[in-house]
């Protein structure tokens, strides 16, 4: 079903101001106001979202967050807490291919909840790669620098006329205004949604 995706405003390659895209078949099919998208593509589902529409976040170290921590159950939280254990804390436990993939999959629910999009390998226990299959996110490989250098997160591509519908919706900042191509990449923005393929994956409570 066509879907159009409409916020206060969509971060777009050129600077074209945009505040809609439509999506069709999991690719995007147009990119514009809204009035002129709505009219291109009458009958579309309307999402509407507030904050800014613009590309997702590439997680370029995300087989340490998943192969070399712990994202503990929300039922062991009186014993392990609720944040990722590392080092002597991960040591600690017993942990085998089952546990590997059910904490994987905690990771990757959290990492939608925060607006990321793809992801960078390679992962080396299959119950970790199963997940990572199966969550949709798209694994990208970073060929000019070794596994650790440079920036732990990035944008993942534009929002394109004809390219994948993986985008994530982000709220205005605390203090007033959108984020910025700029900022995004640090992470703190809020998550309002994330899409993928043209699929609904999180949206916010």
């Amino acid at each position: 079903m066509r879907t159009l995706h409409t916020a206060d405003a969509v971060l777009t390659a050129d600077g074209t101001p945009a505040d809609s895209v439509a999506v069709d078949s999991g690719v995007i099919v147009a990119i514009g106001p809204y009035a002129t998208v709505t009219a291109a593509h009458p009958g579309a589902r309307v999402r509407r979202w507030s904050g800014l529409l613009a590309p997702g976040l590439w997680r370029t170290r995300a087989a340490g967050l998943l192969e070399a921590a712990y994202h503990p159950d929300p039922r062991e939280a009186a014993e392990l807490g609720a944040e990722p254990l590392t080092g002597a804390a991960l040591a600690a436990l017993e942990m085998d291919e089952t546990r590997w993939g059910a904490s994987a999959r905690r990771g990757l629910q959290r990492m939608l909840a925060q607006g990321t999009t793809a992801v960078t390998g390679p992962f080396s226990r299959p119950s970790v790669r199963t997940a990572v299959a199966r969550s949709g996110l798209r694994v990208r490989v970073r060929e000019t620098e070794r596994p650790g250098d440079g920036p732990e997160i990035l944008l993942d591509g534009e929002p394109v006329l004809g390219g994948p519908a993986d985008f994530a919706v982000f709220a205005a900042k605390a203090g007033g205004g959108l984020p910025t191509r700029a900022s995004l990449p640090s992470g703190t923005a809020r998550c309002v949604a994330t899409v993928l393929g043209g699929r609904l994956v999180y949206r916010s409570a």
